[in-house]
């Protein structure tokens, strides 16, 4: 039985959110920080969202995270977890599968730069959110279309928050409000 056998066996039999993520690190799809910290640096997206209904994407998910801590908190929220890694994208529809949660949370393998031009997805979304997935320049550009006018965006920050990171240039050119800094996250709203 393959590595990725084994996971796919042992996470569709699981039921927390810390199991599926413990199982994800021990297979190599979730870095090596200790789960309960990842579900901590996740709630702040959580807490960055108490404004926000409908619609949430995860872009650049990889394992679920910050997505499946928001669907565990906020089960009030639709969630699309995307990202363009297949392998990946397969053991998390296993996750949300032994979850019980494949009524709110759509998993999908795409291209995030080719999503916003897709009519079904393009200023669809209440919020975007993301953990690591790239630097501002790259984030901003390809999350802006994917949200619906004054929409959220939110990216994780580091520990000491630089505001230089966000531009007033790039904030222009790409469409969002001056940036609100928050424990652990920027929130950037989309411009009408």
């Amino acid at each position: 039985m393959t590595t990725f056998d084994h996971y796919i066996r042992e996470v569709t039999n699981r039921r927390t959110v810390e199991e599926v993520l413990t199982t994800a690190q021990r297979v190599g799809t979730l870095g090596d920080r200790p789960i309960p910290e990842v579900i901590e640096h996740a709630k702040a997206f959580v807490a960055a969202l108490t404004d926000v209904t409908g619609t949430v994407i995860d872009i650049g998910t990889g394992a679920g995270v910050p997505g499946l801590v928001i669907a565990q908190e906020r089960p009030d929220l639709a969630l699309v977890l995307a990202d363009r890694r297949a392998t990946r994208m397969d053991a998390l529809q296993m996750g949300v599968s032994g979850l019980g949660w494949e009524d709110r949370i759509t998993v999908l393998t795409c291209d995030i730069a080719d999503l916003g031009k897709q009519p079904e997805h393009a200023g669809q979304y209440d919020a975007v959110v993301c953990r690591g997935f790239g630097s501002p320049e790259v984030t901003a550009p390809l999350a802006r279309p994917l949200l619906k006018n004054g929409g959220t965006l939110i990216v994780s920050e580091p520990p000491s928050p630089k505001p230089s990171r966000w531009p007033s240039e790039l904030l222009e050119k790409t469409g969002f409000e001056p940036p609100e800094y928050l424990p652990g996250v920027v929130k950037l709203t989309a411009k009408p």
